[in-house]
């Protein structure tokens, strides 16, 4: 079952973790998977499965921020602007969503079963 203060704050850290520690992603991914695992307080299987939900929404909430700054954002400088910049923009990347929602959800995932081990119930 899907524990949703877990998820909604997993899902924050990630993205900030996307924002402002990028060249730190990996580790960043593996504490807040933990986190989230631990929060869910549903034992491994619970945990994978809260991680990989916080995990997911990151990576979609990332995927439209970065598309909307980069349309937003090349109208300032002209080249991709407007309509035009959001197709190229969405087109070319993605493929890349799609790897960084998989990496997420695996990443996350596996550091939110040992959290939610660790804080199991039973």
């Amino acid at each position: 079952m899907t524990k949703w203060t877990a998820v909604v704050i997993g899902f924050i850290l990630a993205i900030t973790v996307k924002a402002f520690f990028a060249p730190y992603e990996f580790i960043g991914l593996l504490i807040v998977g933990f986190i989230v695992g631990y929060l869910a307080h549903d034992g491994a299987i619970g945990g994978l499965w809260n991680a990989t939900v916080a995990g997911a929404f990151g990576t979609i909430v990332a995927s439209i921020l970065f598309i909307l700054v980069v349309t937003m954002g090349g109208s300032v400088s002209g080249v991709f602007g407007g309509l035009a910049g959001f197709t190229v923009s969405g087109v070319a990347s993605i493929f890349a969503i799609i790897g960084d929602l998989i990496y997420y959800a695996i990443v996350m995932g596996i550091t939110g079963a040992l959290g939610g081990l660790l804080s199991s119930k039973d």
